[in-house]
C-alpha cells in the first residue's frame, strides 16, 4: 500500500491523475468549444475590468476528494462552453437625450430587458461627453461655485449615460435610443435648453464602427438624421437630429455620485431604483470623481 498520509506524494499524485485526466478530456472536446475557450482567453485580455464568472468551485473540491472522478469532471468542465452574453467583449458607448436622469433609468431598463442584466451587472452610469476640454486633472464636472474650471456646459460637453454593451447588441440599443426621443424628433423634456442637453451617442470608431448601420437604420425609421459631431456643438432640440460622436476622440466621463440611480424632475422611479446608488458604489461600479458631491 502507498504511504498516503504523506502530504508531498498526495500532491504527487493527485498531479499526475489530473495531466492524465484533463489531456484525454482536451483531445475529444469539440472543436467549437476550444475556439470558445481561446475567444473567451483573448476578450478576457483584452477587458482587464470585466468580470468573469469562475468555474462552479464545489465541481474542483468533489473531484479532488475523489481520484476516480478527475477523468470525468475534467471532461465534463472542457465542454461545459461559458455563457456566451457573459464571454463577449465590450464596446463602451454613450447615449445622450436631455437630462441624464431620466435616461439613465431608461438605459438600464433596455440593460436588463436586452441584456438579461441583473441589478448587480448594471453598467449605465450618468455623466457627459462631447467636449473639446477637460479642466483641472482631467475633471469634468456638474456646475458648482467650487469648480467652475471644469465645468461640463462651458467646456462643450453634454449630459450622456455610458454603458458597456456587446457589439452584436448594439443595433438593439440603436432602437432603444431613438426611442428616447418624442414622435416629433425632440428630447422629451424640452424645457431644458442648450448645448449640454442635445441629443448625442458616441461609438468606438464613430461611423466607422460595423454597428453604425443600424442606427442609421434606427434613426431614418424615427424620421431622424444623424449629425457628425466635432465637439462643443449646439442644442438639437427642434432640428430632428443627433449628433454622433467616436468615443476614441470624445470620451466618456462618469459623472458625480449624486447625479447617479437619481429621480427624474417629474418622474420619481422609487427608493428600490435609487438604493441602487448606494450598492454599485459599494460593488465599485461608481465612484467618486473629484467633482464636488452636492446634496441633492
Amino acid at each position: 500500500a502507498l504511504p498516503l498520509h504523506k502530504p508531498r506524494m498526495i500532491r504527487t499524485l493527485l498531479a499526475l491523475c489530473l495531466s492524465l485526466a484533463v489531456a484525454p478530456a482536451t483531445a475529444f472536446a469539440p472543436a467549437g468549444a476550444l475556439a470558445g475557450v481561446q475567444q473567451s482567453r483573448r476578450a478576457a485580455r483584452s477587458l482587464p475590468s470585466m468580470q468573469l464568472q469562475s468555474p462552479d468551485a464545489s465541481g474542483r473540491r468533489e473531484a479532488l476528494r475523489s481520484l476516480s472522478g478527475l477523468a470525468l469532471g475534467a471532461a465534463a468542465f472542457a465542454l461545459k462552453p461559458k455563457d456566451a452574453a457573459a464571454e463577449a467583449p465590450l464596446q463602451t458607448v454613450y447615449f445622450g437625450s436631455g437630462c441624464f436622469w431620466h435616461v439613465q433609468h431608461e438605459i438600464i431598463q433596455a440593460e436588463k430587458k436586452i441584456l438579461g442584466r441583473k441589478d448587480s451587472e448594471l453598467t449605465s452610469v450618468a455623466g457627459y461627453a462631447g467636449g473639446t476640454k477637460t479642466g483641472k486633472d482631467g475633471r469634468v464636472c456638474y456646475h458648482n461655485p467650487m469648480a467652475m474650471d471644469s465645468d461640463y456646459g462651458s467646456m462643450g460637453h453634454t449630459e450622456v449615460v455610458g454603458v458597456k454593451v456587446p457589439e452584436e447588441s448594439l443595433p438593439a440599443f440603436a432602437e432603444a435610443f431613438f426611442l428616447l426621443f418624442a414622435k416629433n424628433g425632440d428630447r422629451n423634456d424640452p424645457q431644458d435648453r442648450g448645448g449640454e442637453y442635445r441629443g448625442a451617442f458616441g461609438l468606438p470608431g464613430g461611423a466607422a464602427n460595423p454597428q453604425f448601420g443600424s442606427f442609421l437604420a434606427a434613426a431614418e425609421k424615427a424620421n431622424m438624421k444623424i449629425v457628425p459631431g466635432k465637439g462643443n456643438d449646439p442644442d438639437t432640440s427642434g432640428r430632428r437630429a443627433v449628433f454622433l460622436y467616436d468615443t476614441e476622440k470624445f470620451p466618456f466621463f462618469a459623472g458625480e455620485v449624486y447625479h447617479q440611480y437619481h429621480d427624474d424632475m417629474v418622474e420619481r422611479y422609487g427608493r428600490p431604483y435609487n438604493n441602487l446608488r448606494g450598492i454599485a458604489k459599494q460593488e465599485g461600479r461608481i465612484s467618486v470623481t473629484g467633482c464636488p458631491e452636492l446634496p441633492f
